[in-house]
C-alpha cells in the first residue's frame, strides 16, 4: 500500500483522528485519543515502508514467527504492537486486516465517557 492509501484507509475509521503528537516523524492514527496505528515517516523515507498496528499478544507472536517483514512495534510495547514492514510477503487484505483489528482492539478500551464525548462531537 502507499501512504496515501494507508492515510485515507485508517482517517476512515468512524471517529478516527490523525496527527504528529510527538515529532514530524510519527504520523498517528488514533480514536478517542488512544493510538490504534502509526507511521513512522522517516523509514518512508528510507524506502522502508511500514505501519504499526495493535495486535492480541498471541497474534504478535504468530505474524512475528511466520513473516520476516513483520517485528515488534517501533517505540511500543513489544507483547502487543507489531510493525509491518510493507514490502512483505502478505497481501493488501491482509494489512487492511491488521489494522481494521488494531482499531477494535482500541475502540474496546474506550469507556463510556469517552464513548459519549465522541458520540457528542459527531
Amino acid at each position: 500500500m502507499e501512504l496515501d492509501e494507508l492515510y485515507e484507509y485508517c482517517t476512515n475509521k468512524a471517529y478516527a483522528t490523525s496527527g504528529f503528537p510527538f515529532d514530524e516523524n510519527l504520523l498517528t492514527f488514533r480514536i478517542g485519543g488512544k493510538i490504534f496505528a502509526m507511521i513512522a515517516l522517516h523509514f518512508w523515507e528510507k524506502g522502508d515502508y511500514n505501519i504499526i498496528v495493535k495486535c492480541t499478544p498471541e497474534l504478535v507472536i504468530e505474524l512475528r514467527e511466520r513473516y520476516v517483514d513483520i517485528t515488534h512495534g517501533y517505540t511500543m510495547n513489544k507483547q502487543h504492537w507489531n510493525t509491518i514492514y510493507l514490502k512483505g510477503n502478505f497481501t493488501q487484505q491482509q494489512v487492511m486486516e491488521w489494522i481494521d483489528l488494531s482499531y477494535h482492539l482500541v475502540f474496546e478500551t474506550l469507556t463510556t465517557k469517552e464513548l459519549q464525548l465522541l458520540n457528542h462531537k459527531n
